[in-house]
This record gives C-alpha cells, structure tokens and sequence, in this order.
C-alpha cells in the first residue's frame, strides 16, 4: 500500500512533525485526493496552541475531543484519485477544491444547511486530518467543487480566507445605508474582503492596520483610503473624513484594540461584522451601544451553499487576485512562525 506523508501536530504548543501513514481507502461517497496546494491560515496557529485567547489572562481550550497526530490545513486544492463504491466514478482524475466545513450531516445544523454550525463537526484541518499532507480523505464527493479556469493557488484560499470574507460582506449587503465601507485587519481574510467587496459593493472602501507593508499594499489593489488606528487623533479624523463615521464595518482582526477601533469608527445606526480570532476580551458600555443604535455581529466561515456562491463569481472573473506566495509543504512550520511573527502580508500556499 503507498504512503502518506503529513505535516503533523503531535503535542500541543510544539512544531509540527512529518508523519507517515498508509494512504487510507475511500468508502461509501468518500473520496481521496491528492493534495496540490493547501493555504496556511492564522487559525491553524490557535490550534497548534490548544487554546483561544478570552481575554484577562483566560484561555479557551480548544483541545477537547481532539486525537494527536492531527494533521493542519484546509485551504485544499488537488486531483481526485479514488472514490468509495457509492461515489461517481467520473469524477477520478478531476481538479477540485475541497470545501472543509463538514458537519456530521444529522444533527439539526446540518440538516439546515448550515454544516459550519455543527457540534459534532468533521472540519478537516480541524477535527479531522486535514490537508498538510500528499493526500487527504474526504467524507463526501458533494464537498468537492470545480475551480476552472480560476489559479490553483486563488481556488485553495477561497474555502477559508475566502469563505470567511465572503460571508462577513454578505451580512452587510442588505444593510438600509450603503454610504461607505471599512476593513479592519489586512492578513489573508482581510485582503480577500478587499478584493471581494469591489465586487459586491459600489461605495469607497477604506481600510486600516497597523502595518505599513500592508496599508501600501491594500492601496495598490483598490482601497481608497488606507488608517493606521495607531496615530494620534485617529478617530478624530476618521470621524471628520468621513461625515460621522462608517455605515459598515468588518473587523478581520478580532481583538480588543480592532474592536475599539471599530466602535469608534462606526456611525450611528451603522453595523460591526466581527469575523477575526486574535482573542481578547471587550468591553462596552451599554450607553454607547443603544446612543449609537449599532449592530455587532459574529461571523465564522460559510456554508457549503455560500461556498458555490463565492466559487461561481470567482470563475465568472468578478474577484482580482490578492497576494499570495507559494512555499514547499515541507516548510509548513517555518511559515507558520513567519505568520506568528507578522512577517507574512497575504496568504502563503503550499506546493506539494
């Protein structure tokens, strides 16, 4: 039987390790697929940690019900190279990406739609082995989605950042005021909600971070106006530039000073989509929160539904390309220090 090699979690809080399995067989609507280019994202770091950051020293473990080795990843693009007995045979040999937010397809949620909601979720990369590794299994040939014509690398990404962007912005399209638009946070997902929103939005969209790199870099793929919510007055002046703050804004870093930011940044009767997991903890007043007459909401990853929305106006060639770098598989830990570092603008990919 051939071999599977992974990039590995074996212990919590430690570098991934190479691992080596048999490649497992697909059964029932399983397919195999072998695995081209996975994305890194900021979340496969929480999980290599085993907690999530709540915020005055507390930490949420996040290592419950999870069985080590655990292999990370689930921007995942490849071939088909076997399907179970009850899967279509025609489709062995196919470039797909992999939706990877699997619920367990019986419980309330997933019976719903809304598979990113379950309890007893298979989330590969998450739950279940993902895709650092020359092949993942995955449970089900309808989670696998057509990418032409679009870049391998753009394909891989939309299943996370993507996803994860695509859905934020959805939760503001029905919004009454349409005035003017901010981003908070410019790591993958906030790129991708820059590239996405030019799309789906006709108004100017305005961006901050705390990074030079990336503000210079979100300017030169479209954003009108680019805050660093580290200088002096800052709220002052966004306030002033922009008629009594933000109709809507996306906060992609999920912190307490992103979410300071935010409140103060928002206009009355405006909208907060909270989709980052840097951690923290937030307090606001109750006060502000009725005088401003806002909305805040928590958004994490789509549903397989939006996931066919967001792959359809992709391949229509509605969405620009974001920044992206590609690295051996092999390097997935060095990367993933990178990215704790802050020292990656964009999203890195990596080649099997």
């Amino acid at each position: 039987m051939a071999l599977m090699k992974r990039q590995s979690l074996v212990k919590f809080d430690a570098p991934l390790c190479q691992t080596v399995v048999d490649t497992p067989k697909p059964q029932g609507r399983e397919a195999l697929v072998r695995i081209e280019r996975c994305g890194l994202c900021h979340s496969d770091l929480h999980i290599q940690d085993g907690y999530m950051d709540r915020g005055n020293g507390e930490r949420l473990d996040i290592t419950r019900g999870m069985t080590l080795p655990l292999t990370l990843g689930h921007e995942i693009a490849g071939v088909v190279v076997e399907v179970g007995p009850d899967a279509p045979k025609h489709i062995v040999g196919q470039k797909k990406v992999v939706f990877p937010w699997i619920g367990c397809g019986q419980c309330r949620d997933c019976l719903a739609g809304d598979e990113n909601f379950c309890a007893k979720n298979r989330f590969l990369g998450v739950s279940v082995d993902g895709g650092f590794a020359s092949h993942v299994l995955v449970p089900d040939t309808k989670y696998l989605l057509d990418y032409d014509p679009l870049p391998v690398n753009m394909a891989a990404t939309l299943m996370c950042s993507g996803i994860t962007a695509y859905g934020a912005l959805k939760r503001l399209v029905d919004r009454p005021r349409q005035r003017n638009l901010l981003l908070i946070g410019l790591g993958g997902v906030g790129m991708m909600g820059l590239a996405f929103a030019q799309a789906m939005f006709k108004q100017r969209i305005s961006v901050a971070d705390l990074s030079p790199a990336a503000r210079e870099t979100a300017l030169r793929n479209g954003a009108a106006v680019a805050y660093d919510p580290s200088e002096g007055d800052i709220v002052k002046r966004v306030i002033k530039e922009n008629d009594g703050g933000f109709n809507a804004v996306i906060d992609f870093a999920g912190n307490e000073k992103s979410m300071s930011f935010a409140v103060a940044a928002v206009a009355r009767g405006g909208k907060i989509v909270v989709s980052g997991l840097m951690g923290g903890h937030f307090n606001l007043p109750m006060v502000q929160w009725i005088y401003k007459r806002m909305t805040i909401e928590g958004f994490m990853v789509g549903t397989l539904a939006e996931a066919q929305e967001l792959m359809a106006l992709a391949r229509a060639g509605k969405i620009k390309p974001t920044p992206m770098r590609e690295e051996p598989m092999a390097d997935a830990q060095k990367w993933m220090e990178q990215l704790r570092a802050g020292k990656v603008v964009g999203r890195v990919i990596f080649k099997n």
